[in-house]
C-alpha cells in the first residue's frame, strides 16, 4: 500500500471536513493544509493533529505552495461562493481567475508526477481549467465529477429497493449539474436490468426511477436550503478517489476527465465510468449507454463547452 504526502489547498467546510475524512483512512503520512486565511489553516492542522493516537500515524500540518514540493496528489476545494444577485457566469469568471493564481502557485513547486483533483465547483469547468493552465498530462488531472451524485443514486436506489447500496450497480454520468444523466440503461441489481427489476418486484419502474433521478439532482439544493453548505458525503467521495490513487486500486469510479475523443467528444471534462489508478485517469471507458444517454452526454458536453467560451480561457 502506497503513503505518501497529501496537500490540500483550501481549509473551507469542504477542505477540512476532507482532510479530516482522508486522515481518518490513514493512507497517506503526510497532509498539509493550505488556506488563503492561514490562522484558520493552523487552527484545523492543529486540531487533527491532536487526534493522531487514534489512527495510522501521520503528520498533519499548515503550510504554504513550497509544501507541495513533494506532494504526490494536491487537492483543491478553494475558490468563491456564489453570492445573492451573483451569476452562474460571473461566478465562473472569478473562479477562473483564482484557479489561475492557485495552479500557477502548485506547478511552480510540485513534481512533474503530480496528480490534481479538483473539486470546487463548477468543477468540471474548472478540472479543465486546471488541465490547462497546469500543462500536465491529462491523466494527472481528475475532478470529483459525479462519484458523490453516483452515491446518492446507489442511496436512493438502496432505500426504495431494500438493497444494500453497495450492490446497487449505476452511474451518474455528463456534467456535476444540471444536464447530469442517469445512466439507467446499465443500472442492475443481481445482474439484473431495472426493467427486470420491476418485472420480478413490482419495484422501480419508470417512474420510480424519474423520482429518484430528480431526487439526486436536486439534492445539493436541498441540503443548501437545510444547513447552508454540503461537505460530509463530498468529503467520503474524494477520500475514495485518493484512496483509489494511493493504493493503486485500479477502482472504476465517475470522475472527472479531460476528453481527447472519447463518444466523439474533445476539450472538455465531465464524468463516465473511468478507470482510477496510481497513475491517475487509466482509462476513460466508452460504454454502450442508450441513444437517450448519449444524447444527455452530448448535451452536458455542449453546455460545458458553452461556458468555457464564455469565459474566454
Amino acid at each position: 500500500m502506497f503513503r505518501g504526502k497529501l496537500v490540500m489547498v483550501g481549509a473551507g467546510f469542504v477542505g477540512s471536513t476532507t482532510a479530516y475524512t482522508i486522515m481518518c483512512g490513514g493512507l497517506f503520512n503526510e497532509i498539509v493544509i493550505i488556506d488563503i486565511n492561514r490562522a484558520k489553516a493552523e487552527g484545523d492542522a492543529m486540531d487533527m493533529a491532536h487526534g493522531v493516537s487514534f489512527v495510522k500515524p501521520v503528520n498533519v500540518y499548515s503550510g504554504d505552495y513550497s509544501d507541495c514540493k513533494d506532494a504526490d496528489i494536491v487537492v483543491i476545494t478553494a475558490g468563491a461562493n456564489q453570492k445573492p444577485g451573483e451569476t452562474r457566469l460571473d461566478l465562473l469568471r472569478k473562479n477562473a481567475e483564482i484557479f489561475k493564481d492557485i495552479i500557477g502557485n502548485i506547478i511552480r513547486y510540485a513534481p512533474d508526477d503530480v496528480i490534481l483533483l479538483t473539486v470546487s465547483n463548477p468543477v468540471d469547468i474548472l478540472t479543465y481549467i486546471t488541465y490547462r493552465i497546469s500543462g500536465l498530462p491529462k491523466n494527472q488531472v481528475i475532478g470529483s465529477g459525479t462519484v458523490l451524485d453516483t452515491s446518492r443514486l446507489k442511496y436512493m436506489i438502496s432505500r426504495h429497493t431494500g438493497v444494500d447500496a453497495r450492490n446497487c450497480h449505476t452511474y451518474i454520468i455528463g456534467e456535476h449539474g444540471d444536464s447530469e444523466v442517469a445512466a439507467w440503461s446499465i443500472t442492475n441489481i443481481a445482474g439484473m436490468s431495472m426493467r427486470e427489476y420491476a418485472a420480478a418486484t413490482g419495484k422501480c419502474t419508470p417512474n420510480d426511477l424519474d423520482d429518484m433521478y430528480n431526487r439526486v439532482k436536486h439534492a445539493a439544493y436541498e441540503i443548501i436550503e437545510k444547513k447552508g453548505v454540503t461537505y460530509y458525503a463530498i468529503a467520503l467521495a474524494v477520500a475514495k478517489i485518493t484512496a483509489c490513487i494511493a493504493g493503486e486500486e485500479n477502482s472504476v469510479l465517475t470522475v472527472s476527465s479531460v476528453f481527447d475523443g472519447e463518444y466523439g467528444i474533445k476539450d472538455v471534462a465531465m464524468s463516465v465510468p473511468t478507470q482510477v489508478s496510481g497513475y491517475g485517469i487509466e482509462r476513460i471507458f466508452e460504454v454502450p449507454f442508450d441513444d437517450r444517454e448519449k444524447d444527455g452526454l452530448y448535451n452536458s458536453a455542449k453546455t460545458l463547452r458553452e461556458n468555457l467560451d464564455e469565459i474566454k480561457l
